[in-house]
């Protein structure tokens, strides 16, 4: 199963991300997560106290990989071993990768980079035999079309909220360009009656397989340093039942 998480900055998709990691471990599966959002917050979201270093900064494995003379880049660079020299363990036995972003603008070309990503992110989805999930940001530039085949749902976080939903929108129109067919909604810090934020996420043909109620609990934990899973309260228990959702749903994902 290879789930890909987004939404709009600020809507607690790290959260969703970092707690279903550790949830969908405790049930046995072999679990990676993938922090692919500029952001970098998973590592606390799963528990984890130290950050770990981000890929794009060993330069020069990426340029030993990726690189090339005259400017050209490698478009298939070696990646196959990435996952196990620089996943780190964290607790219930969640593998957590650090993508890191890639340099833009005046900062010189960082083609092999953005081939490095895009290669391990092939691999992962497509090849590895565990459950991935994948923290992303708003949009889907880590993605392409190589890739999105091999994944099962992508779960669009929102919060109430018009701007929410219409960035909601906008991740599904760039998602159904690059063939990602299987969508859900996750309605986060829900405050009381949701039917509008429902019917205007079905309107887009985004269906909702959850919805997280505000819990302070979740706020003490970011105080506390600690992950939401290890909290507890409400929230979590709402995030456990769109986990038992998407096991019943893998087979027909």
């Amino acid at each position: 199963m290879k789930i890909a998480i987004s939404g709009k900055g600020g809507v607690g998709k790290t959260t969703i991300s970092g707690t279903l990691a550790r949830l969908l471990s405790r049930k046995g599966y072999d679990v990676l997560a993938i922090d692919a959002d500029p952001s970098m917050n998973l590592a606390s979201a799963l528990g984890i106290k130290n950050q770990p270093k981000p890929l794009t900064d060993f330069k020069e494995l990426i340029d030993e990989r990726a690189g090339g003379p005259a400017g050209f880049f490698k478009l298939n660079p070696k990646v196959d071993d990435i996952v196990e020299k620089f996943g780190v363990i964290g607790p219930d036995n969640v593998k957590l990768l650090v993508m890191g972003t890639v340099e833009r603008g005046g900062s010189g070309c960082m083609c092999p980079a953005s081939s490095f990503l895009k290669a391990l992110l092939r691999h992962v989805i497509l090849n590895l035999n565990s459950v991935v999930v994948l923290d992303m940001e708003a949009g889907v530039e880590h993605l392409g079309r190589g890739t999105t085949r091999g994944i099962d749902i992508m779960l669009i976080v929102v919060e109430p909220g018009a701007r929410s939903v219409e960035t909601a929108g906008r991740i599904l129109e760039l998602a159904r360009q690059i063939d990602i067919r299987n969508f859900g909604a996750v309605i986060n810090k829900a405050g009381g009656n949701v039917e509008e934020i429902e019917s205007r996420l079905e309107g887009y043909g985004i269906p909702v397989i959850g919805i997280v109620p505000y819990d302070t609990a979740l706020v003490q934990a970011d105080m506390d340093s600690i992950a939401p899973v290890d909290k507890g309260g409400a929230a979590l228990e709402a995030i456990q039942e769109i986990c038992e959702r998407l096991v019943k749903q893998e087979g027909k994902l």
